[in-house]
Formats: structure tokens, sequence, C-alpha cells
């Protein structure tokens, strides 16, 4: 069973003789320390890196690669080591990442010989950094355990190894590097994602783990330490796609100081850090032997949008610890019944008579009562997230609510970009009712990508192909439109190539309303003048950034953010066209120059493997309910929803016009 760690958790090692698979997004570097019982490295001879990749119970890579096995026989080593700390690091040089927040999150996985995880631990958060502490193994009592450490040092490996007490820690950060680069064209690009966020080579199935801890949920007769297990979706099943949410701009979370075995704590570990100046709302006491009542933006922040933001991401990590202790203590329940059954049956006695059929029936009355006490416990946490919910819903400002929310209809065209966009609803189906705002931080980071095609999901079954299609580029406009209302006026523009002019009628509002930067762009010509106009812009706001000369860029370039919407890809590209539009998705976001796909990627399939870098750059949702999302910590299959104006609304045509008069009123 494995333990999908968090920051500060740790968990005992069954074993000895493991091993540390390390799964990156780009190639990196990976070594390990020996301390002794202070955590100090004694020298150079306790440090495994490329240069020295062997020391006594431990050996690293030679190279820096986008996956590692580091191998350790926690028996072989010395008797003064009690901490054996797994080090990342990014490689120096021309071309290279430079910090984490860069690249995918890394995931590191401890395994006994034969493959089977342990414990696993993916390493979100991280920004500036470029070197990381990421998992130590330490020895309390005469036990091995393990302990997600997460910590990142900004200025580098250097930095690291001086904070382990190593001397001469400069020089020896430089000859590792120097190690490096010298078989850093050996180093091997990772597998994509697999099911539940897990990358591929890792043991079968997604094994959640019981939220933040080990332990089987909120109720204690629900076993010791079982696994979520919630089962590995069929092969047909659309690949859910990793939610990595932004790390909120607050205070570090602090060390989880649950026990093994103890109740999940499923409060959000930010909100326990103290939040800058003006303090959140507070809660009014509540009654005894009730819960607080909840109140909106009650989350750490500088500004009440903030708070909601953290506020509501704190809603999702909740949901999905509520929902994976449950499954847990379910599953757990389940192998239980079938092992006292197991036994039973292997006892030839039980076999006659009433005595098999009574343990039978004690069994199954065990594992009901378990699974109705884990169930009784997350009806009580989804019945505290609806409360905290309904009052948060009401509270949204416009970039964070629906469109049925009354706040559109006192809209203004704002004076600055919020911190994030809600592109969609998500939710579990264990609380079907119960919904969470998917929210992106703003800049966009990546494109989006509307699959209009039709998916594995219950709602695309039932829906017409075309109308599926239809669907798809209506989400697409809806999308634009919010994206257009909560920038300033002149600040963000909206281009379109729609080859066929197919999508007329999804576009009308957009089109309608004049907040386009041009008319559609129809046919080839069509197509490829659009795409070199944002290719220069990019090209040239690319150069000045590096030459440092901003103020250089021509004066006819708009210097806003650009957003770029393609329907039905890739009719009408050539081959010049696709190589444009994978520049645009690689290079745009950095510079301002955005995507928004509406593809069937069936429809793209003579491309082959060429285009699948363009599609996994791209956050991919539906026109219709899917449940294609996972999220990063127990990697459950999230149902995505997107954003629909009530019927008989005309809530989007009353933005669009404001934001079209704004402009006017701007160019005056």
């Amino acid at each position: 069973m494995t333990a999908e760690l968090v920051r500060g958790q740790n968990h005992t090692l069954p074993q000895t003789r493991l091993e540390i698979r390390v799964s990156a997004g780009s190639p990196v570097v990976a070594g390990a320390t020996l301390g002794d019982e202070r955590g100090t490295v004694r020298g150079a001879e306790w440090i495994a890196h490329p240069a020295s990749h062997r020391v006594p119970g431990l050996e690293v890579s030679r190279q820096a690669a986008a996956d590692h096995r580091l191998a350790v026989d926690l028996d072989a080593l010395p008797d003064e080591v009690h901490r054996v700390t797994v080090l990342l690091a990014l490689p120096m040089g021309p071309g290279q990442p430079g910090r984490f927040g860069a690249v995918a999150a890394p995931f590191v996985a401890v395994t006994g010989l034969d493959g089977a995880e342990i414990a696993t631990f993916t390493l979100t958060g991280l920004d500036t950094e470029s070197a990381v502490s990421a998992l130590e193994l330490y020895r309390r009592h005469g036990v091995w355990k393990v302990r997600a450490v997460g910590q990142g040092y900004a200025a580098g490996l250097a930095e690291m190894l001086a904070d382990q007490g190593v001397a001469g820690a400069a020089e020896l950060a430089a000859s590792i590097q120097e190690a490096v680069a010298s078989g850093l064209a050996r180093s091997v690009t990772p597998p994509p994602r697999t099911p539940g966020g897990e990358r591929v080579g890792h043991s079968a199935g997604p094994t959640a783990s019981a939220g933040p801890t080990a332990s089987a949920g909120p109720s204690a007769s629900a076993g010791p330490t079982p696994s979520a297990g919630n089962g590995r979706p069929p092969a047909s099943a659309q690949v859910p796609e990793p939610v990595q949410p932004p790390e909120p701009p607050t205070a570090p979370t602090p060390p989880r100081t649950d026990t093994p075995g103890g109740p999940v704590s499923y409060a959000h570990p930010r909100r326990q850090a103290s939040a800058p100046p003006p303090p959140p709302p507070t809660a009014p006491p509540a009654a005894p032997g009730q819960p607080a009542q909840p109140v909106a933006g009650d989350a750490a922040g500088w500004s009440m949008d903030e708070r909601l933001y953290n506020q509501i991401w704190g809603m999702f990590e909740d949901l999905a610890r509520a929902v994976a202790a449950y499954r847990s203590a379910a599953d757990f329940a389940e192998s239980r019944m079938d092992q006292e059954l197991d036994r039973t049956l292997t006892d030839p006695r039980s076999r006659i008579g009433g005595a098999g059929d009574r343990a039978r029936e004690e069994a199954r009355a065990k594992r009901d009562e378990l699974t109705g006490r884990a169930r009784e416990a997350l009806e009580r946490d989804l019945a505290q997230l609806a409360a905290e919910s309904a009052v948060v819903e009401p509270a949204l400002p416009a970039a964070y609510a629906g469109w049925g929310n009354p706040v559109w209809h006192g809209y203004r065209v704002p004076m600055e970009m919020p911190m994030a966009l809600r592109i969609g609803d998500i939710h579990l189906p264990e609380g079907t009712g119960l919904r969470i705002p998917l929210l992106v931080r703003l800049p966009l980071e990546r494109g989006i990508w509307v699959d209009s095609g039709r998916t594995a999901s219950e709602a695309a079954a039932a829906t017409d192909g075309d109308q599926v299609r239809r669907q798809a580029m209506e989400t697409a406009v809806a999308l634009a439109a919010r994206l257009l209302a909560v920038h300033p006026a002149d600040e963000f523009s909206v281009h379109v190539i729609d080859p066929a002019g197919s999508a007329a009628g999804p576009l009308s509002p957009v089109v309608g309303s004049g907040v386009l930067a041009g008319p559609p762009a129809v046919g080839a010509h069509g197509v490829s003048s659009v795409l070199a106009h944002l290719t220069r812009r990019v090209d040239l706001v690319q150069m000045a950034v590096r030459a440092g000369a901003a103020d250089a860029l021509p004066p006819d370039l708009d210097t806003g953010e650009h957003l770029l919407i393609v329907n039905d890809f890739p009719h009408g590209f050539d081959d010049k066209a696709v190589t444009q539009l994978r520049y645009l998705a690689d290079e745009g976001p950095a510079v301002g120059v955005h995507l928004l796909m509406v593809a069937d990627r069936e429809d793209a399939r003579a491309y082959g493997p060429v285009l699948d870098p363009l599609w996994r750059s791209l956050l991919r949702i539906t026109p219709v309910a899917d449940d294609h999302l996972a999220d990063p910590w127990v990697g459950h299959a999230w149902t995505y929803e997107p954003l629909r104006v009530p019927q008989g609304s005309r809530v989007l045509e009353q933005v669009l016009a404001r934001v079209a008069a704004a402009r006017r009123a701007g160019y005056r």
C-alpha cells in the first residue's frame, strides 16, 4: 500500500533495501547526503553525486536525466549515519530552465526492490528555487522512516550543501555541475503522465492514500494504514490530466504533525499561517458542540480577492483529502472482510453446518459498519464544505464568479488584471452537489484546448457530434469573453482563426459587439496572416527583453496581452502554419500571446507524434461534463464542467457591450 506524502509528513519504512525513483519534467541532477544525529554532513565522502556516484550503502546516477533510480541499502550505511537526504538540482548553463517553477513538478517514489511503491511525494509549489531537498530517510529509536521535505533553495546547489554544513560547498557544487555538463547530452525526456497524475513506469494503478496521512480516515475503526485504492479507470477512459493548482503567495506550509494512524486533519495547511494585514474576517463564535460558521475570505492574503482565491484552493484540497479518506476506509473494510472470509473458508469445519454462514454474515456486518461510519464522517465533511461554498459563492468577484452570479449585472470594466480567472467547475462523484471553482492564474501560463471530440463520458455519449463541436466553440467564446471582461479595456486583444467559417453562429457575440482585434480570419491566407502577425510580435518582444531594450519596440506594436482562438484545427493549416502554432504555444505565454484552441485530436492524427508536445502543453477542457482532470494530492479523477450562461440570459452580450464601449471611449 502506497502512502502519498505531503510536506512534513513521515512514513515508516518496512524494509531497508530500497530504490528511490525520480521523475521530472526536464533533466535534473540527483544526489544524496549522509548526515549524523544532528543532520550534519561530515565531509565530501558523505555525499553521493554524479562526480562521485557511490558511497557506502548508496548509489546515484552519473548524469542529469529526467528519470533517476537511486539504490539505497540502509543496513550498509556507516553506524554514524542517521539521515539520508535526497537532493535534486537543475543543471546550470545556456538553455536550462534555471528554476523549478518553469518545469513540471518532480515526483519522487520510495519503492522496494520489487518495484512496489512504499511512499510517494510530488514536489509542488516550487518557483525560483533551482535546488531542493526532496526526501530524507532518518533513523529514530532504531526504526527507519521517510519524511517529505520539499525545501527549496533559490541560490542553488551551493546554498543547499552549505545549509547541511558542508565545507567548501561552493567549490563542490561547481565540480558537480561541471561533471553534469559533460553528460548532459545523454539526458532523457520524461514520459507523459498517466491516470491519476502518475508517470509511466510507476507501479500499476493509482493508489491514493487516505488524504494527507496514511491513516484510514476520520473513523478510528476504519483500520490502520489502508490505501484509497479507488482503482484504475478502464483502458478506454480518458487519461486524467494533472491539475497543478498554483501555490498561493502566502507563508510556507508548516510541517504536518499528524501521527501515523491518527485522525486526518482536513484543515487547509495555509490557513494556519499568519495572514498579513489587514486580518481576514473572523467567524462568529459557534455554539458548544457545533462547527464554526464559515466566513467568505477566511484565508491568508493581502486583499479580499487573494483571500478568496486561497480559500477556494483550500476547499479543493479539503474535498480531495476527505474523499480519499472515505475511499481508503471503504477499501480497508472490504479488504478486511475478504481476509476474514478467506480464513473461514480455509477451515474445512466451517464449510459444514451454519458456522460458515454465520462467519460470512459477521464479516459483512463489520464491513457495513465500518463503511457506514466512514460515510457518516464524509457526509459531515461534505456538509461543512457545502456550507462554506454557500457563503463563498455570493462573495466572489466577477473574475471568480459564474455567469449566473448577480455580480455580473453590476459589471464595470476593471482598472487592473485580477490574480486568477474561473474557467469552470469540478466535482467528485461522492459529492456531486458540491462544485469547486476551477481557477487559473493570470496572466495565463499555458494555452487552453477545448476538446471538440467525442469523449468516453456519459454526457458526450448522449450528445450529437455536431452539437459537441458547436458547444466547444461556445465554451471558447464564453471563456474569451471572461478574459476580455477581467482585463482593462486596452490591455487585452482577441484574434480568431476560423478557416472554414464554420463558427459564425457561436462567434456572433464577440463579432457583433466589436471587441475583436479584427474580423475572423478565413482560408489559408487568413491563417498565415494572423500567425505571421503574432509570431512577429513574439519575436520582437523576446529580442527586446533579452537585449534590455523594451523602449526600442516599434511604436505600432501592441504590448498588451493577446489571445488567439483557433477553430477547427488543423483545417487550413499547412506545415509552416503548424510550426508557427507550435512556436506560439511554447514561446507565446511568456511574452503575452496565448492560445485557445478548439479542436478534435483525431482530426490531426495524420501528423502523428509531431503534435504530441502541442497537446501536452495545453490545458484540456471539455464542452460537456468529463472526468479527465486529476488533483496533485491523491490523483482523484475530477469531473470538469464548463461555465454556462443561464438560459435566456443576455449577460454575455451586456458584458461585451460594456467592454466595447470602454474601448471606444479609450481610443477617443
